[in-house]
């Protein structure tokens, strides 16, 4: 019997970094997304295949149950391996009847996207894995791989979202935002994939005043997803930009990579990598792809 499972990819478009202490963050569903399909297998053995978006396998490995119940770490072979036997080790601890109950498996992923682009490989596997055994996908994220959890609500929704971590626990609210302006608006790749960890604890190094900056960005937020005109949001975003400039002690994306754009660039998620969004009055395609960064996604094509 074969079993499949999907899960949609995420764009953090408010609330970067400061979602993990409780602001209100808004994000968008994408197209793009991730398959899990499981079959059977013997000998107590999970063989494992992940398909990039142009189907080629970017990892492959076998792992056998042992393994997934003691945690193994292997030295010798990539962080990839050890970080799917943690998340599968978490989730053998929150239902082992997938371990206890088997012979074995067949498991392949199959991207979208490609895996470069950051739209949440880690998420939309950690929310498949959770479907496949009907466990709380927030709770194995948060046990395995970290993070504010926003990604895994993308992951199970197909509309734009609200979400707060209230009380250590996810809160989310699914909102309508199709403005007219959306034509305005293209993700723009900017040719280097970031590292959440990494850009999670150099938030955290920070220590800045957290309590004021949150207050601050809710209500950008609000300005944001309430926007009547493009001008509105290009103003909310680029305050937002200017917030998370102080807090972050960084430079702008827009000052540091594209100082002459007649437009508003925004930098979602992690700072430094991935996607930016861009609103101008006029398509930005050609001004990307002439200083270097060719993946321009129309709004339209990008999110759900």
């Amino acid at each position: 019997m074969t079993q499949t499972f999907y899960s949609n990819g995420k764009l953090l478009i408010t609330g970067e970094y400061l979602v993990l202490d409780g602001a209100k963050a808004f994000a968008l569903p994408t197209k793009f997304g991730q398959n899990l399909i499981i079959q059977e297998g013997t000998g107590q053995l999970i063989h494992w295949n992940s398909f990039d978006s142009d189907g080629s396998i970017w990892f492959e490995d076998t792992i056998s149950f042992s393994s997934v119940i003691q945690k193994e770490h292997f030295e010798d072979v990539k962080t990839i391996k050890n970080t799917l036997i943690e998340i599968l080790h978490e989730a053998y601890l929150m239902n082992s009847d997938f371990i206890t109950k088997a012979n074995g498996y067949s498991i392949k992923t199959e991207l979208t996207f490609p895996k470069f682009w950051g739209l949440g490989t880690s998420s939309t596997l950690i929310n498949n894995i959770a479907q496949w055994l009907q466990i709380d996908a927030f709770e194995l994220l948060k046990k395995s791989f970290g993070g504010s959890g926003y990604d895994i609500a993308c992951a199970q929704n197909n509309t734009p979202i609200i979400y707060q971590i209230v009380n250590e626990k996810p809160v989310l609210e699914t909102i309508n935002f199709n403005p007219e302006f959306t034509d305005k608006i293209f993700f723009v790749y900017l040719n280097q994939k970031q590292n959440s960890k990494a850009a999670i604890a150099a938030y955290y190094g920070k220590n800045g005043v957290i309590d004021k900056s949150i207050a601050t960005i809710n209500t950008i937020t609000q300005a944001v997803i309430k926007a009547s005109s493009a001008k509105e949001f290009a103003i909310a975003l680029q305050n937002h930009e200017i917030q998370m400039s102080n807090i972050l002690e960084m430079t702008t994306v827009k000052e540091a990579l594209f100082p002459d754009f007649d437009g508003v660039i925004k930098s979602l998620g992690a700072w430094g990598g991935d996607f930016v969004l861009s609103i101008s009055k006029e398509n930005p395609t050609h001004y990307f792809k002439s200083k270097g960064y060719p993946i321009v996604i129309p709004y339209s094509e990008m999110i759900l």
